[in-house]
């Protein structure tokens, strides 16, 4: 039965709705949004307050909470110049974001304050394909204006076999001449098996992985963690969010009991669900986009505050994943890819579907899938995908949601 609020008249799955789970800004890939942030940070938090951790065996110490760069960073400078002050000082961005123009406004903040970038560490990600990556990384750092940036990741991996040894001879060549310092990947498919095979490696320094409530307690991903954890891998977290890829569905009784428990606390879901990350000591930082300051400030909060989560916050997260499993892509896409004969990366779509409906950003969301071959794009109208929900561990609506994607994104 829906009981009022105190002060509204609104029911209790009204006011959590309209709180707990829209915030009071669109949130983004990894976003906060704060209704009242604890110790909410103010221009006189100094650096050293934001809590670091080692990035593996490079033995570099980064910030927990990192700057996810895919947004108009050239126009939002005084957002960077904020972000210095906090101790947000891991920056990371990528060729393809905005089309080279995230790198640009990191670089325009550079050229404006020389003295800052010895203080950031700094990152940006390579396709595998594309063209030839000397070439492209010596873009990459004329659009940042730096000689070097502290790690480069090849981008979007979803197969160890991508890492091939003449990558591993080019990243050996650009660490002797100093154009990045450490080497590694991203990926968002496959997660696991991709760190497995990352961990068999003596070369990889780092890995940027999604890794939220919803995959972080799946006996595979915790052996995966632990291997590369061993293996002195440092371990970037991003889409600690668990965005959903679909349009909102009805507010189950665990969403409710996570979004109430913590609010009571005095901070939001949304950033219990960065707390929650941060409660794996693997774990070195989350990479998240955080475009202004509202979402800056309450992720900060976030990280700033050192309240643990108790037993039983953490056990109604694990509640809160099984009721909304069927809500979330967990990455595993070589299953999906197989079941449609390998004709589309069904994991893919589902990620550019997420941008737009859980993260509200729909350039993001066409750009991303865009960047998708034309044959594939082009095949999406003319798969079957009921064997791909067959084989869906987490039982995902993949047809429509194909359909819904091929709606708003081609």
């Amino acid at each position: 039965m829906s009981r009022k609020t105190k002060d509204d008249g609104l029911t209790r799955r009204e006011f959590v709705t309209a709180v707990g789970l829209t915030g009071l800004a669109v949130a983004g890939s990894g976003v906060t949004v704060a209704l009242a942030a604890p110790e909410q940070p103010t221009g006189a938090v100094k650096s050293s307050a934001m809590p670091k951790r080692k990035l593996g065996k490079t033995g570099v110490d980064v910030p927990v909470l990192a700057l996810g760069g895919g947004f108009d960073t050239i126009n939002n400078q005084l957002l960077l110049k904020q972000a210095m002050k906090w101790g947000v000082t891991y920056w990371d961005t990528a060729e393809s974001y905005n089309n080279g123009l995230s790198e640009e406004g990191f670089g325009r903040f550079f050229s404006r304050n020389p003295e800052a970038r010895k203080e950031i560490f700094l990152v940006t990600k390579l396709h595998p394909k594309g063209g030839d990556l000397t070439e492209r990384l010596e873009k990459c750092l004329k659009r940042l204006q730096t000689d070097y940036v502290d790690l480069l990741c090849i981008h979007s991996v979803d197969d160890i076999g991508a890492i091939t040894p003449a990558i591993k001879d080019w990243a050996a060549q650009m660490k002797k001449a100093v154009k990045f310092k450490f080497f590694g990947f991203s990926t968002h498919a496959n997660m696991e098996d991709c760190l497995q095979g990352a961990a068999k490696l003596n070369w990889i320094d780092a890995v940027m992985l999604a890794y939220n409530f919803q995959v972080m307690n799946t006996p595979k991903m915790q052996e995966a963690i632990k291997a590369a954890s061993q293996a002195g891998i440092g371990l970037v977290a991003m889409k600690s969010q668990a965005g959903r890829p679909g349009k909102p569905g009805v507010v189950g009784e665990a969403k409710l009991e996570v979004v109430e428990r913590f609010l009571k606390r005095g901070f939001t879901d949304k950033q219990a669900k960065l707390k929650i990350v941060w409660e794996n000591p693997n774990i070195a930082s989350i990479c998240s986009q955080m475009p202004n300051l509202t979402i800056l400030s309450a992720n900060v909060a976030a990280a700033l505050d050192q309240t643990k989560l108790a037993r039983e916050e953490l056990d109604s997260f694990r509640q809160y994943a099984l009721e909304t499993r069927g809500d979330y892509c967990a990455g595993c896409g070589k299953i999906c890819q197989k079941a449609v004969g390998g004709a589309v990366p069904v994991n893919e779509v589902l990620r550019c579907l997420m941008y737009h409906q859980y993260y509200g950003e729909p350039e993001l969301a066409r750009l991303t899938f865009a960047g998708l071959p034309e044959e594939v794009r082009r095949r999406l109208t003319e798969v079957d995908y009921s064997r791909a929900e067959q084989a869906c561990p987490r039982g995902l609506a993949i047809t429509e949601l194909m359909r819904q994607a091929l709606e708003l994104l081609a």
